[in-house]
């Protein structure tokens, strides 16, 4: 802690730039499928290249979504503790306004400390109590525990503002979504990220009013990945799902809820209150999501998947890499211009004959969700996790996710 109020002290004198823009949700478990709170961000960054990564350097052990060069760990962007205490944040734009003096960047150390030593949304709130003033922070947080706790806090340089998605009066359908600006700050030029929220906001109480309801994997597959613009009210994915392949279609992208500098997207499973918080799940897209098959890991001494975990060789995780390589040869392949991360060829995500990047990583990961589903289910009813099962299972995603991009895209991770 002392470590991290001198970082924080020194804010002034040095600027951390890490995070660009993001879209993010807390879900009380009132609402949810399953009865577990949720909590979901679609990381947007200039830091592309992610790795998840295991620690156990404070009070509490942890795994979090990190950048891949950051091989000291420094920071973590979204991220679960052995206790069912899971934290993640969005940047936001309006509420130091005020303030010369700007810092940013902080957000990835406070989720690591808090990470290392929280264990409820009270322990949270008593580090930012903690925190010295001016706070150097401009942020969206977004927290949930094993005690059914699930919150967003706004918070800028002198106090916070917590907002409680378990009542009601401020989350009327259970949610509650942030992407780059505070409701407690002024709306503006300043910020972004307007179009962004209405479009997740149809999307969940599209799921929320209906029988289906919200799971992790509804918001990893029809939230974070669908591009539902709810200003122009369109879908491209929809709009051009009746294209051959090979028929090449170009579109502007801009203001969807992936993006162009989309770098990963993670959603954290919680846990009911009495149930084991070792059966939290954090299930990642490591990379550029439209192109990034999801991957369930838990806090556990048991080694995670190698294709989520920083390779020396890449400089980066595997399957980052791979999503990368799709992103840049066959989503967004135009390469003369200043303008070339606007357009995106929709024909390479989806087509009539279903063989387009999105559909058939989807098809993947209905495989990966189904075997996992059960596994979680037999674990909440044994009481905690089979630390053997969760290694075979491992073993078994880790091939099945290389033998996909092989046979799929002819990538070789």
């Amino acid at each position: 802690m002392k470590q991290l109020f001198f970082i924080i002290s020194l804010g002034f004198l040095f600027n951390f730039y890490t995070t660009k823009a993001c879209t993010t949700a807390v879900i009380s478990g009132k609402y949810t499928k399953d009865g577990r709170p949720l909590l979901w961000k679609n990381r947007d960054t200039w830091a592309v290249k992610n790795a998840l990564r295991y620690f156990n350097d404070g009070k509490y052990a942890y795994i979090g979504l990190v950048n891949a060069r950051d091989l000291k760990g420094k920071s973590v962007w979204i991220g679960v503790n052995s206790e069912g205490f899971a934290i993640m944040n969005s940047a936001s734009y309006n509420l130091n306004l005020d303030n010369k003096d700007k810092l940013t960047g902080l957000e990835g150390r406070i989720i690591k400390e808090a990470l290392a030593t929280c264990k409820t949304l009270a322990d949270f709130e008593a580090l930012l109590d903690r925190l010295p003033k001016p706070t150097g922070l401009e942020a969206n947080f977004g927290v949930i525990d094993a005690q059914g706790g699930a919150a967003d806090y706004e918070i800028n340089n002198y106090k916070y503002t917590k907002f409680d998605a378990n009542d009601p009066k401020v989350a009327p359908f259970g949610y509650i979504i942030r992407t780059n600006y505070s409701h407690t700050g002024p709306y503006g030029f300043e910020s972004s990220g307007y179009i962004r929220y209405n479009s997740a906001n149809d999307l969940f109480y599209q799921a929320v009013s209906t029988y289906n309801g919200i799971s992790a994997q509804y918001v990893q597959q029809n939230v974070a990945k669908n591009m539902w613009h709810a200003l122009i009210k369109e879908n491209p994915l929809e709009e051009y799902y009746n294209l051959p392949p090979n028929t090449t279609k170009y579109i502007h992208f801009k203001d969807f809820i992936p993006r162009s500098g989309s770098s990963s997207s993670v959603v954290i499973q919680g846990v009911k209150k009495n149930e084991n918080p070792a059966l939290a799940t954090m299930w990642s897209n490591v990379g550029f999501p439209m192109a990034s098959i999801a991957v369930p890991t838990w806090v556990n001494k048991v080694k995670m998947p190698e294709v989520v975990l920083y390779d020396k060789k890449l400089k980066d995780a595997p399957i980052c890499e791979a999503a990368l390589q799709l992103k840049k040869y066959k989503i967004m392949n135009i390469r003369w211009g200043k303008v070339d991360h606007y357009y995106i060829n929709i024909n390479a995500l989806v087509n009539n004959k279903e063989t387009g990047i999105v559909q058939i990583t989807k098809k993947y990961e209905n495989q990966i969700y189904q075997k996992a589903d059960q596994m979680i289910s037999e674990w909440a009813q044994k009481g905690k996790p089979d630390s053997k099962q969760m290694k075979a299972f491992y073993q078994w995603v880790n091939q099945y996710i290389k033998d996909a991009y092989l046979k799929a895209f002819n990538i070789k991770l």
